[in-house]
């Protein structure tokens, strides 16, 4: 069984086999390591890219550069990407700059973590986490 994940470098779309776990898996376009998967910052195109192509559940952080609760989960958000990559994606919105997403997902305080599972919404929380309750959070609703 294959799953379809994005590049987090070169954002293209790329089938990969299906495992428990990775040691290894490399972009077929860029080549690069689809395990090295910081969080990405998207745009409304980039985000309805990846939920439209993502097999794997997709957290999107909506955030603000004025944000202190934001910018104390950062590192947080990103070590979790890290730990995690090819079993989720995870994916930044600046509300500041892209107000229209936060307007769409009815955001209402940040910073507010969406999981999306096959393009739709399946569970959010606002306020800053560890990143241990984070990834408790994630596991918890994929």
């Amino acid at each position: 069984m294959n799953i379809t994940v994005v590049c987090p470098h070169c954002i293209k779309v790329n089938r990969i086999p299906k495992k428990e776990q990775y040691r290894k898996a490399n972009c077929g376009h860029c080549k690069k390591s689809l395990l090295d998967s910081a969080p990405i910052e998207v745009d409304a195109s980039k985000l309805d890219f990846f939920l439209a192509n993502s097999d794997i559940p997709v957290v999107v952080d909506f955030w603000a550069p004025w944000c202190g609760p934001c910018l104390q989960m950062a590192p947080a958000f990103k070590e979790v990407s890290l730990a995690m990559a090819l079993e989720v994606q995870l994916l930044k919105v600046d509300t500041q700059e892209h107000s229209n997403l936060g307007g769409r997902y009815m955001i209402q305080s940040i910073p507010t973590l969406v999981i999306f599972k096959d393009a739709q919404e399946k569970t959010r929380v606002s306020g800053a986490l560890s990143s241990g309750r984070l990834e408790s959070w994630i596991r918890q609703n994929i």
